[in-house]
C-alpha cells in the first residue's frame, strides 16, 4: 500500500479526492494539508512515498516547494495535480524535480496510475499535457494572446497594467509578496515577454488594463 500525502489550496479537492480513494486499498492517504508552511511542517514528522502537490497555495508556490521538498526529501515522489495545463508549468515542475503531472480532472484510474507510475521510479504526464508538449513542439509556440491565463494571473496582470506594486497587490489579494513575484515571473515567462513593458502590452490586449 502506498502512502499518500495531498497539498491543495482547497479543501473541496481535498475532500474529493478522499472521496474517490476512500475505496481504494492500493492507497493510504496519511495527511492533508491546504497550505505551504503547513505542508513542510507536516514532512517533518511524517513522511509520504507520494506527494500530491497542487501549484497555488495562499502563502507560496507549488513549483518552489516541489525544489525545496526534492532537495530534502529526494525520497518522496511529487506528481503535480493543477488545473493549470499549459506547457511552462509542466516544464517548470519537471525541471524542480516532480515526477509526475496530471489535471484535476482525471478520473480515479488515471490518478491510480499515476502514483503506480511514479512509484516504480518512472515519470507519468497525463495524456492531455503530452498532446499540448507535441503541439507546441509541432507548431511553435502559441502567440501570447492566445494563451489561457488562469482567473489569478489575469487579476494580477490587470493590476501590474494599472501601476499597483508587488506590496499592493499581495495586500489586496491576500498573497504574500513571494507569491506575487512567483506569478509574476511565471507571467513573463508564459507570454514571453521580457519587462513590464509587455506585461502592460499584454493586458491592454486582453482588455484588463482600466
Amino acid at each position: 500500500m502506498t502512502q499518500l500525502a495531498i497539498a491543495d489550496d482547497h479543501q473541496l479537492i481535498i475532500s474529493g479526492l478522499k472521496t474517490i480513494l476512500s475505496d481504494c486499498t492500493q492507497v493510504e492517504i496519511i495527511f492533508t494539508t491546504t497550505s505551504a508552511k503547513t505542508l513542510l511542517e507536516q514532512l517533518e514528522n511524517t513522511l509520504p512515498e507520494v506527494l500530491l502537490l497542487d501549484i497555488e497555495f495562499p502563502d507560496g508556490d507549488g513549483i518552489t516547494l516541489c525544489k525545496t521538498i526534492k532537495a530534502k526529501y529526494p525520497h518522496i515522489k511529487i506528481v503535480a495535480l493543477t488545473n493549470h495545463e499549459e506547457t511552462v508549468y509542466v516544464k517548470k515542475m519537471m525541471r524542480n524535480g516532480a515526477d509526475g503531472y496530471i489535471l484535476k480532472g482525471a478520473d480515479k484510474n488515471l490518478l491510480l496510475e499515476a502514483i503506480n507510475t511514479v512509484t516504480n521510479n518512472v515519470q507519468f504526464i497525463d495524456q492531455a499535457i503530452k498532446k499540448n508538449i507535441l503541439e507546441e513542439t509541432l507548431l511553435g509556440k502559441k502567440s501570447a494572446s492566445k494563451i489561457k491565463l488562469t482567473k489569478r494571473e489575469n487579476e494580477i496582470l490587470a493590476l501590474i497594467a494599472n501601476e499597483y506594486s508587488n506590496q499592493e497587490i499581495a495586500d489586496k489579494l491576500f498573497l504574500s509578496v513571494r507569491t506575487v513575484e512567483a506569478h509574476r515571473l511565471s507571467l513573463s515567462q508564459k507570454l514571453n515577454v521580457k519587462n513590464i513593458v509587455g506585461l502592460v502590452k499584454e493586458a491592454y490586449l486582453r482588455g484588463l488594463a482600466k
